[in-house]
């Protein structure tokens, strides 16, 4: 599997990190994530592959996140019942998001993609 980069092209840290792939000669695939969500059972693998916590994987400051009321439902809300959220709209989504089938990364910062991906 090749490298898949889930993305949304108005987001400044998104452009960052295709810009860095890119001056990097990084290959992947391009996915806007409001578009083309990942499914649930995708979700589900990443996170486990991550490492990460699942409130990771929340974009907390987004406006859908706190229309939502994520911060409380992220201590109540079952593994599941995040994960069928996440999945259900991009832009609860940290972006971007990157993964190669084996390693994940969530947002960007240029150590840990230097690290994952070179």
């Amino acid at each position: 599997m090749g490298k898949t980069f889930y993305w949304y092209p108005k987001c400044s840290t998104c452009r960052n990190a295709k810009k860095w792939l890119d001056q990097h000669e990084v290959a992947y695939n391009e996915v806007h994530i409001v578009e083309n969500p990942p499914p649930q059972s995708q979700l589900e693998e990443m996170l486990a592959k991550s490492g990460l916590e699942i409130k990771k994987f929340f974009n907390s400051s987004g406006q859908k996140y706190r229309e939502l009321g994520m911060k409380d439902k992220l201590k109540t809300a079952s593994k599941n019942e995040l994960l069928a959220l996440l999945a259900s709209d991009g832009m609860l989504i940290k972006r971007p998001l990157m993964t190669d089938g084996e390693k994940v990364t969530v947002g960007f910062k240029e150590d840990e993609y230097e690290q994952a991906w070179l």
